[in-house]
């Protein structure tokens, strides 16, 4: 099979074509032919070596494709399905393996484009607004890179729930799209302070949450933009990882809180993956979620798929096409 084999840490250029034999379903395990893999800033950590991961390996975590094969005890499923999956390792390729425990049913009239590219943002977007920081009527929610992939499915979300959404995008582009996903007000940051916009929008009380997926570029001048006992909810670093920081800080700016979640750890069990993942993809099914697919690339151009994501030009999903 065709696959994208990383055996150097590095940049983009580490991504290159290769092939392998192709592998068998083991144990409770579902071989799928892969339809469409996200790509992800968690790859890109990967390829960096920022994350660690074994040398060689195929990167991507995110895909959707159909059942062609099933190992001994993978139960629940038919060969045929279409099924998809996030947190899987070896997405960049043209078949993988499966644990069928990790694998959900696409439900009609989702296309596999729209499964792969709504697994990882869809259900992160999910539990930051609907667990990390449950947002309810009277909330009022900061969400940084808003016009990003997580970004526009959690101004989504969080306007669905009822919250009141401030929004910071880069560019008059993106602005429109952030308006376009629901949002009350939008901060252009490269143009003015965004805390200063945010108060001033509070009436000087600040917001309740913040969602960052930014990182160092973003959180000290986030915890500014809470109001007193609000909550800092850290999901990312686009920007680069925060630096150490002091926690006697949070005191200071008014008793706040900070979380730096996962989403495995909000679909670790069997329950709560298919809750969020069916309420992720029967939205989309239904209209009530709109994605939105920055462009989707043939296997070969991964390294190209890559450097759009680290530049931040995309707006929306990118996608892997094997």
């Amino acid at each position: 099979m065709k696959a994208i084999v990383i055996e150097e840490h590095g940049g983009s250029e580490r991504l290159r074509t290769g092939r392998l034999d192709d592998p068998q379903p083991g144990t409770d395990e579902l071989l799928v032919r892969v339809a469409a893999a996200g790509v992800n800033f968690l790859d890109i950590y990967q390829r960096e070596g920022r994350y660690r991961v074994s040398l060689p390996f195929v990167p991507g975590v995110e895909a959707a494709g159909e059942v062609v094969a099933l190992g001994d005890g993978a139960s629940g499923f038919s060969v045929g399905e279409l099924v998809a999956y996030t947190g899987v390792p070896g997405a960049y390729a043209e078949l993988q393996r499966v644990p069928a425990a990790r694998a959900v049913k696409v439900p009609a009239g989702v296309e596999p484009r729209q499964a792969a590219a709504a697994m990882l943002q869809g259900m992160t977007a999910h539990y930051l607004s609907h667990a990390a920081f449950a947002l309810r009527p009277g909330h009022t929610c900061l969400i940084h890179a808003a016009a990003g992939g997580t970004g526009g499915l959690l101004v989504q979300m969080a306007s669905r729930l009822g919250a009141r959404v401030l929004a910071t995008v880069s560019s008059e582009a993106k602005a429109e799209l952030a308006r376009q996903a629901g949002a009350d007000l939008v901060i252009r940051y490269d143009r003015e302070d965004f805390v200063d916009r945010v108060v001033e929008a509070t009436g000087g009380e600040g917001v309740d949450v913040v969602y960052d997926g930014v990182g160092a570029a973003t959180f000290e001048r986030g915890l500014d933009a809470l109001k007193r006992r609000g909550t800092m909810v850290l999901f990312g670093a686009a920007s680069g990882p925060v630096k150490p920081f002091d926690l006697r800080k949070l005191g200071a700016k008014g008793s706040l809180f900070v979380t730096r979640p996962s989403l495995e750890h909000y679909v670790s069990e069997r329950e709560e993956l298919e809750r969020r993942a069916g309420d992720v993809l029967s939205w989309v099914a239904s209209g009530e979620l709109r994605l939105r697919i920055d462009s989707a690339r043939p296997l070969d151009e991964a390294a190209e798929a890559h450097r759009r994501l680290e530049s931040r030009a995309s707006a929306g999903k990118l996608l892997l096409i094997p």
